[in-house]
């Protein structure tokens, strides 16, 4: 395998969780591309380290579900079907909804808190939609729902969200799927903040369904 053109290079000793954190940035922003195998002897000698923390690495990132181990045969990037997007969006919104329950019942200063750090998202969103830059866009597009998990404070929500959040990246990009509704986006978003703000909780469920349904009907459709 010959290096990927942007593969990132790590200074000092890369431990495993390092490498796989930059792994899966690479993995999310398509540099690997689904179903490309990964050669661990070429990328051990990119990132000038040994075999154990790469494997080390490479293992989490199976047990993420971002790649597949096939048993004699090596570590593949995942390819993302029409069933998995329904998936990963159903349990998005299982675990979205959980988190309106738990931020509407913690009161208003969590509430403002996540409420401020989502102002900031959508206005990133908003400059990054009208230069039409589909990977910032999908970024921050995550960053705004992870941080709404976030602001719940569970930490077991946040560590299964973020899988999700990386999978989500992966079915816009690695799939090759601009946003259909990408004047709506930040609408969208604005509209979730809102109802979160003003204590909806009914409202903001509905919202979040809606939300990802129609994602799933725009993934889905592309990849038809």
């Amino acid at each position: 395998m010959a290096a990927q053109e942007g593969l990132f290079v790590l200074e000092g000793r890369p431990t495993a969780q390092l490498i796989a954190d930059q792994l899966r940035e690479q993995i999310v922003q398509g540099i690997f591309r689904p179903g490309q195998q990964i050669n661990e002897s070429a990328l051990a000698s990119q990132l000038q380290t040994s075999r154990g923390p790469l494997r080390e690495a490479l293992q989490r990132l199976s047990q993420e579900g971002i790649l597949v181990s096939h048993r004699n045969r090596g570590v593949f990037v995942l390819e993302l079907s029409t069933d998995d997007i329904k998936e990963i969006y159903a349990v998005r919104e299982a675990i979205e909804s959980a988190a309106a329950n738990i931020l509407m019942d913690a009161g208003p200063e969590k509430i403002n808190d996540t409420c401020d750090v989502l102002k900031g998202i959508i206005k990133d969103m908003a400059k990054q939609v009208a230069v039409s830059d589909w990977q910032a866009i999908a970024r921050l597009d995550m960053q705004f729902h992870t941080s709404f998990v976030a602001g719940t404070g569970n930490s077991r929500l946040i560590r299964i969200y973020q899988t999700l959040a990386a999978e989500s990246r992966m079915c816009i990009l690695n799939l090759e799927v601009s946003y259909p509704r990408v004047d709506d986006l930040v609408q969208e978003h604005q509209n979730l903040l809102d109802l979160l703000e003003a204590g909806d909780r009914k409202g903001l469920q509905r919202a979040i369904k809606r939300h990802l349904q129609q994602a799933v009907e725009d993934l889905t459709a592309a990849t038809a």
